[in-house]
């Protein structure tokens, strides 16, 4: 079928990000507001949501809370400042003393369920409304209350214990006078910090000066950023340089910094200095010179001046409460519980009309509703948030997926009906260990086999790479550009080398250098020592020693590095760069081969990258020198300039090679893909590598199975040729795995964005490639909202945050480049191939103990809600509680509590039977277990219990209306343990102990209810009969139609367990 030209139609639906100002009060305000949004996955309730309440604490906070403007600032060191800036106080608290109960007792009466009830129970205080004692209402609601007011506190008083413990870490401030020392809290803006190794940075300081003698140190920042690699930070040169501290504070320094911000990557400022006998010195300041708080001194010790204080640090304003997940369930339960509402409303209404219209009809249509009032789940909430808390104590201690890490415990449910997989490549699927395996230098190409001939010109070649002499022969200048290329490699990175007991390793934020670094180091170059401004490389036979005079680092949106040196023999400078081939190949010299030896890399798997360099003269860099200093002394629009001066450079270079690096599956990855797909689980791949190599990988990792063609889809730009390519693609899209670029989506989506997304769904599976961190969790977000099911996000990048955060169920992997995946994320595993297990065994389940779980907490209100309607209605429609006092509590609470909540103990297949057949995932996935069909199943069971429980006991009546009481709520918590037992697959000793406790304090509690029961009837053998006849007739028929239906049609995990 054609895929017709339709007039698009452009929902803008613009998210409103409110940001404001704020002091730190403010901010820990806003955190926990932040913690209540939740994600609708695009489904609209025809209910109206009850969020007043949540307005009205909102709107007190903007009337009653002091907002604070943030400004830049000039610092002078060692003297007073006249601006006030925020204490430097760490609180991470939602409450203080004053607002927990207000707060607390507000977010709770948020959700509709417990406003209902406290309606309900404040209702009691008007006499003609009340329908029993008071504490009937006020107590199941106190009790779920007193739930969340204790495990608040317990949470708040644990982040208060956090926080004072660091802001009472003390630290040296240097003063005029000398040293003293000072806690955290005390630390002020222009104060002169000195912290030592391994000590954690209390407050933003630009460093001043270190005690190593190139003036650098290094910092960790996994708890900033979760990167593992230590970051170089330089301190400003010209106070590097002064021996004693009088000599700084006698130079007048004066430190201009901008207004704070959230960005941790980037930094203006500048360092002014009054020097005796010479002008004014004015430096640039940038990252480099910064330490964020919360960093901590990997090396030395480091003296800064404090710029930014309190809620005004990087570490703070990012600091933000996570945007936490509603699950479907959670929506589903939600959808249930207002059709409970509707049905109770309907049937006071209708109890109320019968009674008849006379002028007390109002006050009996509410008496009915609180009689009927039990058929809103009070404390389903309460078992639900119990459950999981429990499912996540599970995963976090299941051994053969150890070091797993749950961080929302608000949706473990979520993994157990995962239909759409989206994961990350490299570091994902593969190890992230990278290894070169081939290089390409001009007309000759080198792999592992060949490498010794590369080692071997190195060897006798080395001296010719200064030579100046073109007259070679073929050969010789063959030689010559293979030792240049290797030198390229050894000189251009940010590879830091490094020496435990005698051993070299070399260290850097990516693999790729490291692999890169290591291979000339195998070939004869080896990196010995790389200062700030300099490094020596040492061949066999002659030592390289350079110097550093510029870097330019990787980033994302450049795709490219580049460092400028000078020979310090020769004092020839050279400019080298590598990176990605969509950039490099307008940069360098036109040449016949680049083009085709990258696509023939990345037909193999590997990650390719252009090196190329350029000679510069002396005046050509001085050039470029002045203009570069002058741009980064910008203050506005630094980034844009500097960015312009560098590409000015960046041209007509000359082409030395390229790489091609393998980055090897992980284990366990074809077989996990292999499983999904049974499950019903589709995996798109969503890269950042070329397309070649992401289809290599798509085949090696089985994501595309052999059965299954390969759907190129062309470069497309315009309408007409995206409408063209979806054509094509719907005739072939039921068994082809689709292989599209970034950009090519990029356009489909602009002009058929819900076909494009439709079409793609179809696919086996789907593999984006030259993907950006936007498109990743732009496609995340469509695929949720048109296909309406869940998705799962996998990756171990910072790239992939995005995308981890707008899945349903976001996963991150502990990587080798850092932890920013791993705590974005909601749940953090270690391998990929850790999937399985997670979905397969706790992610089904959570859902199906969940979805049991749920529906038995509506099944317990909606019975005694039934019996209570037949009550009323055989005695004229009369408005009188059948049960009242300590037995509506004690069935809310301790006469059920305890087996209802054990059925997150139940399971219905082992561990390895559900790893061992995917099968049973699919099924459950499809969301059976938790429907409108099911849930009228259990209407339809409470309707009939709560009938035949009356009108049981109406018959067996004799002279007594307490014995009438007496027998059906005997009979009925009976048939409640029963109907525990007779949804149990698999028996646990906690279960079996939950049933006997609960009848035994049932049965002890007889003794205390001596104005409900008539204790005397006990000791009758008629009241037990009449007991045991009720409960089997209420039970005896479901237990029996239960066995024909599995004996009819047995369900699966039956088969199995046979």
């Amino acid at each position: 079928m054609e895929l017709r030209p339709l007039q698009l139609l452009v929902d803008d639906v613009e998210d409103e990000d409110e940001t404001m100002d704020e002091d730190e009060t403010f901010y820990l305000l806003r955190d926990e507001a932040a913690g209540r949004v939740g994600r609708s996955g695009g489904k609209k309730s025809f209910f109206p949501d009850f969020t007043f309440l949540q307005k009205f604490r909102d709107c007190c906070r903007r009337c009653f809370v002091r907002q604070h403007h943030f400004i830049s600032r000039t610092i002078p060191i060692g003297q007073a400042n006249i601006q006030k800036f925020p204490h430097n106080i760490i609180r991470n608290q939602k409450y203080s003393i004053w607002t927990f109960l207000p707060f607390v007792l507000l977010r709770q009466f948020s959700v509709f369920m417990n406003l209902f009830f406290l309606v309900m129970a404040l209702s009691q205080l008007i006499p003609v409304l009340r329908v029993g004692q008071l504490y009937t209402y006020w107590g199941p609601l106190s009790f779920v209350v007193a739930i969340t007011l204790i495990r608040e506190a317990l949470d708040e008083w644990r982040r208060y214990k956090r926080d004072q413990e660091v802001n009472s870490q003390e630290y040296t401030k240097i003063t005029r006078d000398g040293a003293v020392r000072v806690p955290s809290s005390a630390i002020c803006v222009g104060d002169l910090i000195q912290v030592e190794k391994d000590q954690r940075v209390p407050a933003d300081m630009v460093l001043i000066r270190t005690t190593e003698q190139n003036g650098t140190t290094f910092i960790r920042t996994d708890q900033l950023d979760g990167e593992t690699d230590w970051k170089l930070r330089i301190a400003v040169a010209v106070t590097q340089n002064t021996n004693q501290t009088e000599d700084l504070f006698n130079m007048s320094p004066l430190v201009f910094a901008e207004a704070p911000k959230e960005d941790i990557h980037s930094f203006l400022g500048t360092f002014s200095v009054n020097t005796k006998g010479a002008s004014d010195v004015k430096l640039p300041l940038n990252l480099e010179n910064t330490l964020w708080t919360n960093t901590v001194i990997a090396s030395g010790t480091a003296l800064g001046v404090v710029i930014y204080t309190g809620c005004e640090t990087r570490s703070a304003m990012n600091n933000s409460a996570p945007r936490s997940k509603t699950g479907l369930v959670d929506m589903e339960v939600n959808q249930l519980t207002k059709i409970l509402c509707v049905a109770m409303f309907i049937l006071a209404f209708v109890m109320s009309s019968l009674l008849g219209f006379y002028p007390t009809w109002v006050a009996h249509f509410f008496r009915f509703i609180l009689l009927f009032s039990y058929m809103i789940p009070l404390s389903l909430r309460v078992n639900l948030d119990m459950a999981k808390t429990y499912y996540s104590w599970v995963i976090q201690h299941d051994r053969g997926i150890a070091g797993t890490v749950v961080r929302s415990t608000t949706i473990p449910e979520e993994l157990g009906r995962i239909r759409y997989l989206l994961s990350d490549k490299t570091g994902t699927l593969t190890r992230n260990d990278m290894v070169l395996k081939r290089i390409h230098v001009g007309e000759v190409g080198f792999n592992t086999e060949t490498f010794h001939e590369v080692r071997q010109t190195l060897l006798t070649d080395l001296e010719s790479f200064k030579d100046e002499d073109s007259s070679y022969p073929r050969t010789l200048k063959r030689e010559l550009a293979t030792v240049e290329a290797v030198t390229a490699l050894a000189v251009c990175h940010q590879v830091t080398p490094s020496y435990d007991n005698g051993r070299l390793e070399y260290q850097a934020s990516s693999p790729d250098e490291v692999a890169l670094v290591s291979w000339a180091d195998k070939m004869g170059l080896r990196l010995v020592n790389r200062g700030l401004h300099d490094m020596q490389i040492e061949g066999e036979f002659q030592r390289l020693d350079l110097d550093i005079l510029e870097t330019f680092p990787f980033t994302s949106e450049r795709k490219r590095m580049g460092i400028i040196v000078r020979d310090k023999s020769s004092k020839k400078i050279t400019f080298y760069m590598k990176g990605a081939d969509v950039v490099m190949c307008d940069m360098v010299h036109y040449n016949d081969w680049m083009k085709e030896e990258i696509d023939n890399m990345a037909r193999q798997g590997l990650r390719t990258l252009v090196v190329a360099k350029k000679e510069l003269p002396q005046e050509v860099y001085q050039e470029f020198q002045a203009a570069y200093r002058s741009a980064q002394m910008s203050i506005s629009e630094r980034a844009s300039r500097v960015e312009n001066v560098v590409r000015s450079l960046e041209r007509e270079m000359d082409l030395l090679c390229v790489t091609g690096v393998e980055d090897q599956l992980q284990s366990g990855v074809k077989q996990t893909l292999e499983t999904l797909r049974q499950a019903g689980i589709k995996v798109w791949m969503l890269t950042g590598d070329k397309q070649e190599t992401a289809a290599c990988i798509a085949k090696s990792s089985c994501l595309a199975d052999r059965h299954h063609d390969l759907f190129f889809f062309a470069d497309v730009t315009t309408r007409p040729d995206a409408h063209t390519q979806l054509n094509a693609l719907t005739r072939k899209k039921d068994n082809s795995v689709l292989i599209i670029k970034g950009q090519a989506l990029e356009t489909c989506l602009k002009y058929y964005e819900q076909q494009t997304i439709e079409l793609a769904r179809e696919c086996p599976a789907v593999v984006v490639c030259r993907c950006t961190p936007t498109l990743k969790a732009q496609v995340v977000q469509l695929l949720q909202k048109y296909t309406g099911q869940p998705c799962a996000a996998i990756g171990d990048g910072g790239n992939d945050v995005s995308m981890i955060q707008a899945a349903n169920a976001g996963i991150g992997i502990v990587g080798k480049e850092g932890r920013q995946a791993s705590l974005a994320a909601d749940f953090s595993i270690d391998q990929f191939c850790y999937l399985q297990r997670l979905l397969f065994v706790h992610g089904r389940r959570s859902y199906r103990r969940t979805a049991a779980l749920s529906q038995f907490v509506i099944h317990r209100g909606l019975i005694i809600a039934i019996m209570q309607a037949v009550f009323s209605a055989s005695f004229y429609f009369s408005s009188i509680a059948l049960y009242q006092g300590a037995l509506m509590v004690g069935y809310a609470t301790v006469y059920t509590m305890f087996p209802v909540f054990s059925l997150v103990l139940d399971m219905d297949v082992s561990d390895e039977t559900a790893l061992q057949y995917p099968e049973l995932y699919k099924m459950l996935s499809k969301g059976r277990s938790l429907s409108f069909k099911t849930f009228l199943i259990w209407v339809f069971v409470s309707f009939y219990q709560g009938c035949v429980l009356m009108y049981m006991a109406f018959l067996l009546f004799e002279s007594q209306y307490i014995h009438i009481v007496q027998i059906s709520f005997s009979a009925l918590v009976l048939s409640e343990l029963i109907m525990v037992a007779l949804i149990t697959h698999h028996w646990h000793y906690l279960m079996v102990m939950a049933e006997v406790v609960s009848l035994v304090i049932y049965a002890f509690s007889i003794l205390f209810l001596k104005d409900t029961f008539e204790l005397a009837y006990f000791r009758y053998t008629s009241f037990y009969w009449k007991v045991i006849l009720l409960t089997l007739s209420s039970c005896l028929p479901l237990v029996v139609a239960k066995y024909i239906y599995q004996w009819w049609s047995p369900p699966t995990h039956h088969l199995l367990d046979a």
